[in-house]
């Protein structure tokens, strides 16, 4: 089912989390919260909108690490029901496409309903403080050409690292809903 994410509640303070990576690595939210913010992305291997984007989505990603701006993301999908979202499949996944930041399993799915996450991919784009900032897209060219799009992701997150606050006009991130149990 086609969703899409519901407007920024902007200071919504991120609720910390734990999760491991598929090799069995934790990762701490409250950790990655740098100077210049964090982006939480909940994203999936087999969703298509996910498929389309990931290309960009991991030299976006790539350029936003490089400035300072840490990247978690999140596959809260129940892959015991969707056999390619599983773990071994997110490792295949996040190597095929060059995903450099950690992909974290949210094993009781506890973690996308902390965040009210609806749909692969769900962006949310925090400032140093932990405070929701962003909750878009990644850009305006959705699963179009991409060759004049506007990087909406990246925009928003360096104004987030730069004074704090995210772009007042967002337009809301669509995708396949997550599958819950």
């Amino acid at each position: 089912m086609l969703l899409d994410t519901p407007i920024c509640d902007f200071g919504w303070k991120a609720p910390d989390f734990t999760l491991k990576n598929p090799n069995g690595d934790a990762f701490t939210m409250s950790e990655h919260l740098g100077e210049k913010g964090l982006l939480i992305m909940f994203i999936c291997n087999h969703c298509p909108y996910v498929k389309a984007i990931a290309s960009r989505l991991s030299k976006d990603t790539q350029q936003l690490m490089a400035e300072g701006i840490n990247v978690l993301a999140v596959m809260s999908n129940d892959y015991q029901t969707v056999d390619a979202d599983s773990p071994a499949n997110m490792l295949r996944f996040a190597e095929q496409h060059g995903f450099s930041f950690p992909y974290l399993v949210d094993e009781d799915q506890h973690v996308g309903k902390q965040y009210g996450a609806v749909c692969t991919p769900d962006f949310f784009g925090f400032n140093h403080l932990g405070e929701l900032q962003y909750r878009g897209r990644l850009d305006d060219a959705r699963l179009q050409d991409d060759s004049n799009r506007v990087p909406e992701l990246v925009n928003a997150m360096q104004l987030i690292a730069a004074i704090g606050k995210g772009p007042k006009q967002q337009t809301a991130s669509m995708g396949c809903s997550i599958k819950w149990r």
